[in-house]
C-alpha cells in the first residue's frame, strides 16, 4: 500500500481485491507540495496584503458608505473577497493534506503551522465585517443602491448584518478569533489525531475505525458482535479523554453563546444556517412523533427477517439474507452513479465526470486517513475535492453518489464567488441526498428479482432511517449534553446514560442496546467539529423526499429550476429557493410529506413479505 508523500500532486493507486484501481486525488491544482515556493509565497502575500488591507480601510467604511455612487465600499468589499479566496486556497490545501494522513507528524505540523499563520494574518481582516455592521441601516441601504459594485454583494451584506445582535466589541472578537487555534481548534485536532491512531482488535487483527465499523455490516453475526465488542473496548479505554474533550468544547460553546447573547444551545447553529428555530423544532418534533411508524416498525420487521426476537445493537445494519454478497468494483460504481445522473441531466453527469477524469477524488482506505467521507469546496477559482473510504459495498456506491452531489452543487455555486458560494447547512445536503435518490431509483428500476428488490428497499429504508431518525436522535443527544453542561461537568457515565436514552427512544423496543454501546457516542465527529450540524441531514433528506416527489410528477422544467437552486449558493433563503417547487419548510405538513416517503418504503417491504 503506497503511503502518500508530501508531494500530494503525484497520483497513486491502490488495488484491493475485486475493487479495481482506486484513485487518489491530485492536489496540484491548489499547490504542488507542502514545501512548494508558490505556497510559501502565498502565505507571505496573505500576511502582507491583509495588513495593507487593514491600513487602507479600517475606520473608513462608514465614510465611504456615505459617499453614495462616489464611495469605494464596493472596491473594499472586492478586495476583501480576494483575500478570503487566497486564505481559503491555502487553508483548503492544508486541510486536505492533513485529511490524507492525520497520523503523519510532518503533515500534522504543516497543518498546525498553516492554521496559526492564517489565524494571525486574518486578525487584520476581522475589523471589516464588524465595522460594516456598525453602519446604520439607512446608510447601508443607500450604498447598496448607489454603488453598483457594492450592490452586487447585497445578499452577503444583508446576511452578515443578521449577526449584528450577537456581535461583540472589536477587541473581544479579536481575542475569540486568535485563541481559536489554542482553544477549539486544538481540541478538534486532538480528537482527530486520537481517533485516527486508535486500533480495534478483531480476531487478532488490528483495524482502524472504518474497517471495524464496516464489520458491523458483515453477514456473519459473530463477526458483527466481535467488531462491536472491539469498538466498545477501545473506546472505553479512551473514554476519559473523549469525555474531557466533550466537556471542554461544550463549555467553550456555552461561554461564547453567553457572551453573544444566544438563548438556546442551538441558536448559534440556527443563525449560521439561516433557518428559524421554529422550523427546526417542527422538524425534530415531526421525526420524534414518527419514531414508532418508521424506525420501531422497521427494526421489528428486520428482527423477524433475521429470525431473532430482538436485534442486538450490532445487528442494526446487518445485511438481509437476500443481500448480494459481491463487492462492487470502482469502475461499476462510477458507471452506476454517472448513468443515474445522466438520466436526470447530461450537465449533471458531465460535471460529476470531471471528478473522475481530473483527479478530484481520493478513494482508498489508508492507515491515518480521515474516516468517513466529505466533499470539500475549496475555493471558486479551483474546484471541489471528494474524500471517500471505498470498500465496495452498496452503501459505498450511495456515498459516492452523495458526495458527488455535493461536488456538483459546489461547482455550480462557485460562480457566486468566494463570499456568496457557500450554501447554508439546511440546503447543503439537498444535492447530495438528491444524487443518492437518483442513483437508488435507477438501480431499483433495473432490478426485477423480488429478493434483490427487497434487499435494496431495506437498505434504502435503513439509510433514510440513519439519515433522518438517527440524526435527529443525535441532535436530541447534543441538546441534552449541552443543556446539562451549563450546570457543570458531565461524567462519562452520565454522557453514556444520555446516549442510551435517546438511542432507546429512537430505535425502539426491537433493538437491544447491549453492554458497551454506551461508549459509541465518542466516535461521532460532528459532535466535536460542528455542534448541532446533524439536523441538516434530516432537513436535507425530508426536503429531498418532497423535492423528488415534485420531480416525478413534473412534466418539464424541473431540471432548470433545480440547477438554478444549486447555482444560487448562499444568495437566497431556503423559503426563496423552495418556492418555485411549491414547497415551504415552515409548514409542519412539509415534514410529514418527507417522512411519508420513508413510510412508503416500509409499506412496500411489508407488501413484498406478504406476497411471498
Amino acid at each position: 500500500m503506497r503511503h502518500a508523500t508530501a508531494d500530494a500532486a503525484s497520483r497513486g493507486a491502490h488495488k484491493p481485491l475485486d475493487l479495481g484501481v482506486l484513485p487518489e486525488w491530485n492536489l496540484a491544482d491548489l499547490y504542488p507540495s507542502m514545501d512548494a515556493p508558490e505556497l510559501a509565497a502565498d502565505l507571505e502575500r496573505a500576511s502582507q496584503e491583509a495588513l495593507a488591507f487593514e491600513k487602507t480601510w479600517k475606520g473608513r467604511l462608514a465614510e465611504e458608505a456615505g459617499k453614495g455612487a462616489e464611495g469605494r465600499l464596493g472596491e473594499a468589499l472586492q478586495a476583501y473577497e480576494a483575500l478570503v479566496e487566497l486564505f481559503g486556497r491555502i487553508g483548503s490545501y492544508a486541510g486536505l493534506i492533513y485529511a490524507g494522513d492525520t497520523s503523519d507528524p510532518k503533515r500534522a505540523k504543516f497543518y498546525g503551522d498553516v492554521q496559526e499563520k492564517l489565524t494571525d494574518a486574518s486578525t487584520h481582516l476581522l475589523f471589516f465585517t464588524l465595522e460594516l455592521n456598525k453602519i446604520d441601516d439607512p446608510l447601508i441601504d443607500k450604498a447598496l443602491e448607489d454603488d453598483p459594485l457594492f450592490g452586487r454583494y447585497r445578499p452577503w451584506v444583508l446576511d452578515v448584518r443578521k449577526d449584528r445582535p450577537h456581535q461583540l466589541e472589536d477587541r473581544i472578537e479579536q481575542l475569540f478569533h486568535e485563541t481559536s487555534v489554542t482553544g477549539r481548534g486544538a481540541w478538534n485536532r486532538l480528537f482527530d489525531e486520537t481517533m485516527t491512531s486508535l486500533r480495534f482488535t478483531v480476531d487478532g487483527e488490528e483495524l482502524t475505525l472504518e474497517p471495524t465499523l464496516n464489520l458491523l455490516e458483515d453477514p456473519d453475526g459473530e463477526k458483527r458482535r466481535k467488531a462491536a465488542e472491539a469498538l466498545a473496548g477501545t473506546l472505553k479505554a479512551n473514554l476519559r479523554l473523549f469525555t474531557l474533550i466533550t466537556n471542554t468544547l461544550a463549555k467553550d460553546k456555552e461561554i461564547v453563546d453567553r457572551w453573544r447573547g444566544f438563548e438556546d444551545v442551538a441558536d448559534a447553529r440556527h443563525l449560521s444556517n439561516r433557518v428559524e428555530r421554529e422550523v427546526v423544532d417542527a422538524l425534530a418534533a415531526s421525526v420524534r412523533e414518527a419514531f414508532p411508524r418508521i424506525s420501531h416498525r422497521y427494526y421489528a420487521m428486520k428482527a423477524k427477517w433475521l429470525g431473532m426476537d430482538k436485534l442486538n445493537h450490532w445487528d442494526r445494519n446487518a445485511p438481509l439474507p437476500e443481500t448480494p454478497r459481491t463487492l462492487i468494483s470502482w469502475k461499476d460504481a462510477k458507471e452506476t452513479v454517472l448513468s443515474a445522473y445522466s438520466a436526470f441531466s447530461s450537465q449533471m453527469a458531465e460535471i460529476a465526470e470531471r471528478f473522475f477524469a481530473k483527479g478530484w477524488i481520493d478513494a482508498p482506505v489508508r492507515p491515518g486517513k480521515s474516516p468517513g467521507a466529505f466533499a470539500h469546496p475549496t475555493v471558486p477559482s479551483a474546484h471541489p475535492y471528494v474524500l471517500l473510504n471505498y470498500m465496495g459495498r452498496p452503501r459505498d456506491v450511495m456515498t459516492l453518489a452523495h458526495e458527488l452531489g455535493h461536488g456538483v452543487h459546489q461547482v455550480l455555486a462557485a460562480e457566486q464567488g468566494a463570499l456568496m458560494s457557500e450554501t447554508p447547512l439546511t440546503l447543503a445536503e439537498t444535492a447530495s441526498v438528491f444524487g443518492e435518490m437518483l442513483t437508488f431509483r435507477s438501480m431499483l428500476d433495473r432490478t426485477s428479482d423480488r429478493r434483490e428488490r427487497k434487499a435494496m428497499l431495506a437498505q434504502k429504508a435503513e439509510d433514510m432511517i440513519n439519515t433522518v431518525v438517527r440524526q435527529i436522535a443525535f441532535y436530541e443527544f447534543e441538546r441534552k449534553v449541552h443543556t446539562e453542561r451549563r450546570k457543570g461537568e458531565l461524567t462519562s457515565d452520565r454522557i453514556g446514560e444520555l446516549w442510551l436514552e435517546v438511542q432507546a427512544e429512537s430505535l425502539g423496543p426491537a433493538v437491544a442496546l447491549r453492554e458497551g454501546y454506551e461508549t459509541f457516542w465518542t466516535y461521532i465527529p460532528h459532535f466535536i467539529h460542528s455542534p448541532f450540524y446533524v439536523y441538516a441531514y434530516a432537513f436535507g433528506d425530508c426536503l429531498v423526499n418532497s423535492l423528488y416527489a415534485v420531480y416525478r410528477q413534473a412534466e418539464e422544467g424541473f431540471q432548470e429550476k433545480y440547477f438554478e437552486m444549486l447555482k444560487a449558493g448562499g444568495t437566497k433563503h431556503h423559503s426563496e429557493l423552495l418556492a418555485p417547487f411549491g414547497l415551504d419548510a415552515s409548514d409542519p405538513a412539509f415534514w410529514s410529506k418527507g417522512l411519508a416517503v420513508i413510510e412508503g418504503l416500509i409499506d412496500e417491504l411489508e407488501a413484498l413479505d406478504e406476497g411471498q
